[in-house]
Parts: structure tokens; C-alpha cells; sequence
């Protein structure tokens, strides 16, 4: 493993433009559940209906009650050894940006400025009739903690967090500049996600494309494994040889 990592420490210092696209597996390192993993929320809660915009429309309780966990307390989880990482990685000038499928925060916690969330974020909620109505992630994590709902102080209808439901379009400006971020990108370091939602699953490609490569560190297989130039199992041990190596 020690070739490994000075290898994907050498791979990773010499690229000219790096970039990082991450899932939910690199979450799990900082005790948050991912979806389709084999602990996953998917087994054993409606996490669809959860995200399901046409449900949060008629019930958006559903949403707050059972979200509140894993989003509203994030000031509970702490940026794992993978996001302080990338976080050094930006600081010194190798990595260019983060492209994210996660919505809990922990890579900005984690020292990194440049992030692009694909599928939305919990930093804003609005309300879907009142135009200009905006409440911050804090304000209205303080409310969900109390066991309320974040509410529009117009019409008094229930706030929706910023995050990309089933059945919503990602946020454009963000998938746009993902894309371009991942056809500069001479390399692409892609993280816990097993590259199945799409369109962010189809980032990757827009780097092999433009002749650029991937590292995929994934608990599970994904369609690039063969495409890939080095390939790893475990997040946590690969990132640890990455923190020693930086020093």
C-alpha cells in the first residue's frame, strides 16, 4: 500500500488541474448513513418519498421529521479525514474545485471554498409561492431542532430547503460549472459515489473525454472501474496515506 499511496500522492501533486467528484460514501466516515450503500437509507427507510417533491408538496412534515437527523444536526458530525484532506489539497493550490452529490456541508466545514453542489444544498430554504423569501441553514435548523418547520412569514406556507428533489431539475449554474471544471480537469479524483444518478454520474466522463484521467475510491464497483487509472476499495486508509504524505 505504501507504493500505492506514493503513487496516487505523485499522480495527485503533478496534475495540473485536479478535481474532486464526491458521494455519499465520503460522508459515511463522519457517521452520516448513504443511500445505496449496504447500510444505506434505502434499506430500511422511505428515503424516495423523503426527497420526492410531489410528496413534500402535500406533506412536507414527512421531509422535516425524518431529515432533521442527518441534515439539521450536522453541527453534531465532524469533516472526515477525506474532506480535511481535500481541504488542504485547495488550500495549497492543487485542487481546483469539488464537485459534491452531498447536501450535509462537511466539505465547506472541511476547509474547502471551492464547492459545486449538483444536487442543490440545505444552506438556503424558500418558499415555493413568495417570491424573495429566504431563510438560512442555521435559522432553520434551529427551528427544525425545536421540533417546528420553517415557514414563510407571507403566507405561511412550509419553506423547502434548496436541495434537488426527485423531480426537480438540478440547479443549472451549478451542473454547468461542474462540467466545465471536469473537461480542464487533467485528473479526476472520484470519491464514495458508485456513478449511478444521473446526470452527476456522467461528470466523470466529460474529463475522460477531454483526455484527462480518473482515480475512483469506491466501496463498490462503478461503470469507470476499467477506465480508471488507479482504483481502491477504502476511503479512510487511502486518505490517511494522503495525510501522512502531505505531512
Amino acid at each position: 500500500m505504501a507504493n500505492d499511496d506514493n503513487e496516487l500522492y505523485r499522480r495527485i501533486t503533478e496534475a495540473r488541474h485536479l478535481v474532486a467528484l464526491t458521494g455519499a460514501g465520503v460522508s459515511t466516515l463522519s457517521g452520516i448513513r448513504d443511500f445505496r450503500g449496504k447500510n444505506g437509507l434505502y434499506n430500511d427507510m422511505d428515503a424516495e418519498k423523503i426527497f420526492d417533491i410531489d410528496y413534500f408538496e402535500k406533506d412536507p412534515s414527512f421531509y422535516y421529521s425524518r431529515a432533521g437527523s442527518f441534515i439539521y444536526n450536522i453541527d453534531e458530525k465532524e469533516p472526515s479525514v477525506v474532506h480535511t484532506v481535500l481541504g488542504v489539497l485547495e488550500q495549497r493550490g492543487i485542487l481546483k474545485a469539488v464537485i459534491t452529490q452531498n447536501i450535509d456541508l462537511l466539505h465547506q466545514k472541511g476547509g474547502s471554498k471551492n464547492v459545486i453542489e449538483v444536487h442543490g444544498s440545505p444552506k438556503m430554504h424558500y418558499c415555493m409561492r413568495c417570491a424573495g423569501v429566504r431563510m438560512d441553514f442555521e435559522e432553520a435548523a434551529k427551528i427544525v431542532r425545536s421540533g417546528g418547520m420553517p415557514k414563510c412569514p407571507h403566507c405561511g406556507r412550509v419553506l423547502k430547503p434548496a436541495i434537488t428533489f426527485f423531480g426537480e431539475s438540478l440547479p443549472a449554474d451549478a451542473l454547468r460549472e461542474a462540467v466545465t471544471e471536469a473537461q480542464k480537469a487533467d485528473l479526476m479524483l472520484v470519491l464514495g459515489t458508485s456513478l449511478t444518478v444521473y446526470p452527476a454520474a456522467s461528470i466523470p466522463d466529460y474529463t475522460l473525454r477531454s483526455g484527462g484521467e480518473v482515480i475512483i475510491v469506491n466501496n463498490m464497483p462503478t461503470p469507470l472501474d476499467r477506465q480508471a487509472v488507479m482504483r481502491f476499495e477504502e476511503l479512510g486508509p487511502v486518505f490517511e496515506g494522503l495525510k501522512a504524505c502531505l505531512g
